[in-house]
């Protein structure tokens, strides 16, 4: 196996860290890794500890490593929360080829272009995604190259984030002993997994909810258009049944994700198990019912949080409905106490890879997806040739440097040029 088709994906949840292999040969790809670890010093999806981060990290890419047998340098890191930000833009560049083919260069150019907004000092630009191009005023073009035209434009969607978290999660990933490839949007990632084009081109909303956090995506026209991440999850879940049963955390933890039940219905009264009571050494007996009387009103009550997010952010009814993903959606009966509250179509994303058929690794699977994706839209078929690429960048560097100034004014005369 060659390192040249090997991506690897990083994300860091509230109660996982997860590194994901994916392997690229012959145009498919396919997960051949994956590495897990308890997520320290995260709290509600945001970073409280680096040092303890580090470790997580740390321990879930060495899982993933002794999996395949390789050593992981460079990696992929999914990024979400409140702090993220999207704003459209327009960008408009003259075609330089002599025959007015559109290539490569271009396309570079004009997310360049679409790139240059004005942002508050404290924010800086994450990825920029184009939503259609623009050639000689035809709208409506996914990939300009190989057109003839004499004015390229982009409608982009600008990814913004603010510095300190972008910059405390690049400290973890490079305090770990990785080089950060690039950064993902959680919620791009996961959307072009587990969304179809029809669900994205009429309508629907993408919800990750994970251990402290829920990350909200709607998409329509077949772009991203809005996001909000509230900061209520799984981890709500746990401390109602460590309050209700009167236990530990971590027992209630283990008690969620063995008897969990979020559909009271749905719970067998015969399905019995003993907690340990605290401040004591007694131990008491539940049933599953008692344990899906906690769950399913934190359950709905998080759903209904859901459903005033998507209408504060301005949208009532789409018609491709809820998509969950997350790992808090695995529990039973979450599918039932969604419907029943979102009074919508509601349906579970799982990616359809061995070893990661899980809600819980939607998010991770969806930055390979994504990066894989935009490799084949690019026509690389070398998508994890990352040593390489490197090597060219640094030896290029210095003649860069020497000819940057120059060149800017030059291409600017050049781009004018053409409209006067």
């Amino acid at each position: 196996m060659s390192n040249n088709d090997i991506i690897v994906s990083l994300d860091i949840g509230t109660s996982k860290v997860r590194a994901i292999i994916g392997e690229v040969t012959n145009g498919t790809f396919n997960i051949i890794g994956v590495g897990s670890a308890d997520s320290e010093g995260i709290r509600k999806g945001a970073i409280v500890d680096i040092d303890q981060t580090v470790q997580s990290i740390k321990s879930a890419v060495d899982h993933a490593e002794q999996m395949v047998g390789i050593q992981i340098s460079e990696v992929y890191v999914g990024i979400s929360g409140n702090h993220i930000g999207l704003q459209s833009s327009h960008g408009v560049v003259a075609v330089q080829n002599e025959d007015r083919e559109i290539g490569e260069d271009d396309i570079d150019r004009v997310i360049k272009a679409a790139e240059v907004i004005a942002l508050p000092p404290e924010r800086e630009v994450i990825d920029v995604v184009a939503k259609q191009y623009i050639v000689d005023g035809l709208e409506g073009i996914q990939d300009p190259r190989g057109m003839i035209g004499v004015r390229l434009e982009v409608e982009a969607t600008i990814i913004t984030g603010a510095k300190t978290p972008i910059h405390n999660l690049l400290r973890c990933v490079e305090k770990s002993g990785l080089k950060v490839k690039d950064l993902v949007l959680m919620s791009l990632g996961a959307g072009g997994l587990a969304l179809s084009k029809d669900e994205k081109s009429m309508g629907a909303v993408l919800v990750d909810i994970g251990a402290g956090s829920t990350t909200i995506a709607v998409y329509e026209e077949g772009s991203l258009c809005a996001t909000s991440t509230i900061p209520i999850g799984g981890e709500f879940v746990t401390n109602d049944i460590a309050y209700g049963l009167r236990t530990l955390t971590d027992q209630a933890e283990k008690v969620k994700l063995k008897y969990g039940c979020a559909w009271i219905d749905d719970a067998a009264s015969d399905v019995v198990f003993k907690v340990l009571r605290i401040g004591s050494n007694v131990e008491k007996e539940f049933n599953q019912e008692d344990l899906a009387a906690i769950i399913e009103p934190r359950v709905q009550e998080i759903f209904h949080l859901i459903r005033q997010e998507v209408k504060r952010l301005g949208y009532n009814e789409l018609p491709g409905g809820y998509i969950l993903t997350g790992g808090t959606v695995s529990m039973p009966g979450v599918l039932k106490a969604a419907q029943t509250e979102l009074s919508a179509s509601v349906r579970v994303a799982v990616p359809d890879y061995i070893g990661v058929r899980d809600p819980g690794f939607t998010g991770g699977v969806g930055i390979l997806h994504n990066v894989v994706r935009r490799f084949r839209g690019r026509g690389n078929s070398s998508s994890g040739n990352k040593k390489t690429v490197n090597r060219n960048k640094q030896s290029t560097a210095p003649n860069q440097e020497a000819v940057s100034k120059p060149g800017l004014v030059e291409r600017l005369k050049n781009m004018f040029s053409e409209f006067i």
